[in-house]
Parts: structure tokens; sequence; C-alpha cells
């Protein structure tokens, strides 16, 4: 396939090119990243979901039905923060 700057390429024909682009999660939350992070929740709390289907409150405050494997993500640093100390939990716990 000729380049995509050739002017000796034939018209009419499709021309396609590969970008590749690194992606880095960003430091700070933004709307939608809670689905990109693995979350604490209080132990019990997991419990009492896998058994009745209720949702889970994780200490950001990312309300959910647990059901991926969360050590195939990266931890929720707003969930880091406050397990640190750093925060006060918004999980309505104390």
């Amino acid at each position: 396939m000729p380049p995509l700057d050739d002017p000796n390429a034939p018209s009419g024909q499709p021309q396609t090119a590969v970008l590749e682009r690194t992606e880095t999660l960003p430091e700070v939350a933004e709307p939608g990243d809670h689905e990109r992070f693995a979350h604490y929740v209080r132990k019990e709390k997991i419990l009492e979901s896998a058994l009745s289907g209720e949702p889970v409150t994780a200490l950001c405050g990312k309300v959910w039905v647990p059901g991926r494997d969360p050590q195939k993500f990266p931890v929720c640093p707003t969930c880091k923060e406050i397990y640190e100390g750093l925060r006060a939990p918004e999980d309505g716990g104390d």
C-alpha cells in the first residue's frame, strides 16, 4: 500500500493509516473514571452484596454491584487517599 502522502497513489483507492497512541490514567479522577478503577469497600458490605445482589458504596462514594476482578484494575486514587487517612470517607460509614 502506498503511503498516505504519495502523489502517485491511484485515485479512488481507499487509503488507511495506523496511528499509535499511548493512554495513561489521569492522576486526578474525571467523571466516568470510577469505571476504570478498583474501589475500596468495607468487607462486610461486599459479603452482603454477594448474597443479596444489592449495590455497595465505595469509600469514594461510587455505588455499584461488584462483579469484576478488582486485581485487573488500578486502585481508585480517591479511595486510596481515604483509606490512608488523607480524606474523609464518602460511603456514609464511620
